[in-house]
């Protein structure tokens, strides 16, 4: 499931993309399948550990074909252990909404991008996550450790962005049929297991089906309904090489 839409990305072959808490790799393996060469970082340790056992069975299969470069890193997105200039393309998906510095995160990247680079960053819409916070204390941090401490309203991300030294373009919505889905494990219980609650349960599977199976139905629903209820908000930006450049547009 991607929240990156890479057309507007403007993923190339032979890119080389940084995958900022990368998790389960969902966007590197993406980027690897289109010929970019991939950093995947992520500060937990387990994650990294499941993202290579994947990325042997991809390359056993041939779903790379043995060409790309994955090269998997833990790191902190505010120390980066990266030398200036170093990516094409980065994305940075679902975190800066965890860190208490984000914008010593966005000065990172800054520094890592190329000049004229594409950063796509995504975080967590704000009426969803207002909604989510609204209903239940167990969601977020505090009572969550390493969970979201912040909300972001589109404003304030563009803000940063601009401080951060890069030049917001286009944004999207994605992923409105999740959103009702933490809405309901907020009211039952965020942190009780999935099987716990039939409607829970039920609406998980609905999930699950519409992942793999992408059906016409539910696309053409959450495209409809992505602008208002999208669950995360995605923005991309180029890096400024100097202060007259033109904003990035797709």
């Amino acid at each position: 499931m991607l929240t990156v839409d890479f057309e507007r990305l403007g993923l190339r072959a032979e890119d080389r993309l940084l995958d900022l808490g990368c998790g389960l790799g969902r966007h590197s393996f993406e980027a690897l399948l289109r010929g970019a060469d991939v950093i995947s970082c992520d500060l937990a340790l387990t994650e990294l550990v499941s993202v290579a056992e994947m990325s042997k069975l991809l390359r056993a299969d041939g779903g790379f074909l043995g060409r790309r470069s994955h090269v998997l890193v833990q790191g902190d997105g505010a120390f980066l252990p990266f030398a200036d200039h170093s990516f094409d393309k980065v994305i940075a998906a679902e975190v800066l909404e965890h860190v208490p510095d984000d914008n010593a995160v966005l000065r990172e990247l800054h520094r890592v991008l190329k000049p004229d680079g594409v950063l796509a960053v995504t975080v967590p819409a704000w009426l969803p996550e207002k909604i989510c916070w609204k209903i239940s204390s167990e969601y977020h941090a505090p009572a969550v450790v390493g969970g979201h401490v912040r909300i972001y309203a589109e404003k304030e991300l563009r803000q940063k962005l601009n401080a951060g030294g890069f030049n917001p373009g286009v944004s999207h919505r994605a992923h409105a049929l999740h959103s009702p889905y933490w809405w309901l494990r907020c009211a039952v219980g965020v942190h009780n297991e999935i099987h716990q609650n039939w409607s829970v349960r039920l609406y998980h599977r609905l999930l699950e089906w519409d992942i793999v199976a992408a059906p016409w139905l539910t696309r053409s629903a959450e495209k409809v309904l992505n602008p208002v209820l999208g669950k995360s908000l995605v923005v991309y930006a180029m890096r400024s090489s100097n202060a007259k450049e033109v904003a990035f547009v797709a």
